[in-house]
């Protein structure tokens, strides 16, 4: 695909602008939910909402790993850093993520033994080098990075490594997007579905969306003119009332996704239910290790029991801005109690979270003041 230069697509960014005030009504309010995280963050930075007319409303999804992963996985995960025997090896985002007592932040501060990695293969060499510890490996992430650490499984087992373990709370997107439908969450009139998770899983997965749901979808890239793309996708469906899985992203999202990666996690995982933060539990929106794989499940070889139930931060909205209930400066901790250099809940913690976008972006860059 040719790469535009910076006036072809100011001029194609036109075009399309033009194109969506044309199949909009007026005075007609269509809320779309743009699923991924990095979608929000590309959308603040190319200033799109003030592009859009009035009455296009887009609205962030549960699209960020780390801002769904719930308060008791984080419990487990501090319980097992209390423990001398355990390094918890993680990726760095995840340190600030509260769970309902305190974070791994606050748990390295006093001495537990917390390793920051930048590839899930580096926890190969860190079983390595630590044969008296438990490595348990906290591995979240939507279906872009399942593949990724499902073949670390894989590795983890050739190497007959005997001391490294997973703690997994994988989440699937389309699951939850049917719980969002099912749920009535926002009144939602199409998605903006994600680049990155589309690569590996394609466009089956979604085309219960307008199957079932005749709600229109489309996938789209991460820069402006790829997502103005593919809101004109949604709302021509939306005007021929004929529904199905738009992509705009033909260029790396395959229809059929990526048979090498969908293989492995078929292999290594099996579906499972799943909590979501602040949204609770979702039919088989997660995965759990299967069959020889399930020996280097942590809470399978190294059960623990949490001393106190968990619970979620009072005041938070994390839940209600996932679901695209509310705007994140509609949250009365926003800005206030909770800001990027001290977040409270994990949708402010992520760079892609989506509070985290709209305090960046929007209040701290005086792009939008908090009542936009």
């Amino acid at each position: 695909m040719k790469k535009l230069t910076l006036q072809e697509k100011q001029l194609t960014a036109e075009a399309l602008i033009h194109k969506i005030k044309e199949l909009h009504t007026p005075g007609e309010t269509v809320r779309l939910m743009e699923v991924c995280g990095t979608h929000t963050v590309s959308i603040f930075r190319e200033g799109l909402r003030q592009l859009l007319p009035e009455g296009i409303e887009l609205v962030s999804g549960p699209g960020c790993p780390v801002c769904v992963t719930d308060q008791t996985y984080m419990d487990k995960a501090l319980a097992y850093a209390d423990r001398d025997d355990v390094i918890i090896a993680t990726f760095g985002d995840m340190l600030k993520v509260p769970g309902s007592y305190s974070s791994l932040s606050e748990a390295q501060t006093k001495g537990a033994h917390i390793h920051v990695i930048y590839t899930p293969l580096e926890i190969i060499e860190l079983g390595k080098q630590h044969p008296d510890k438990h490595i348990i490996f906290l591995a979240i992430g939507f279906e872009t990075t399942i593949a990724v650490i499902g073949a670390t499984v894989k590795a983890v087992a050739a190497s007959g490594l005997d001391n490294v373990f997973f703690l997994v709370s994988h989440k699937l997107v389309p699951p939850a997007l049917r719980a969002l439908l099912d749920r009535q969450a926002g009144h939602i009139d199409g998605f903006i579905l994600p680049g990155h998770v589309s690569v590996i899983i394609g466009e089956e997965p979604y085309r219960f969306l307008a199957e079932e749901y005749h709600i229109p979808s489309c996938i789209a890239g991460f820069d402006g003119v790829e997502i103005l793309s593919a809101v004109v996708n949604i709302l021509e469906q939306r005007k021929m009332q004929h529904f199905y899985v738009g992509n705009t992203y033909h260029s790396v999202v395959m229809k059929e996704g990526n048979p090498v990666a969908r293989q492995i996690m078929n292999e290594v995982y099996e579906p499972c239910d799943d909590i979501w933060r602040g949204i609770g539990m979702i039919s088989e929106s997660g995965l759990s290790l299967t069959g020889e794989y399930a020996t280097y499940d942590a809470e399978i070889a190294l059960p623990i029991t949490l001393d106190r139930p968990s619970k979620e931060i009072k005041g938070c909205q994390c839940g209600s801005v996932l679901q695209g209930l509310i705007k994140p400066n509609e949250c009365p901790l926003f800005g206030t109690s909770c800001t990027a250099d001290h977040p409270v809940g994990a949708c402010m913690v992520s760079v892609e979270g989506s509070c985290a976008a709209w305090y960046k972006y929007g209040y701290a860059s005086g792009g939008l003041s908090w009542e936009d």
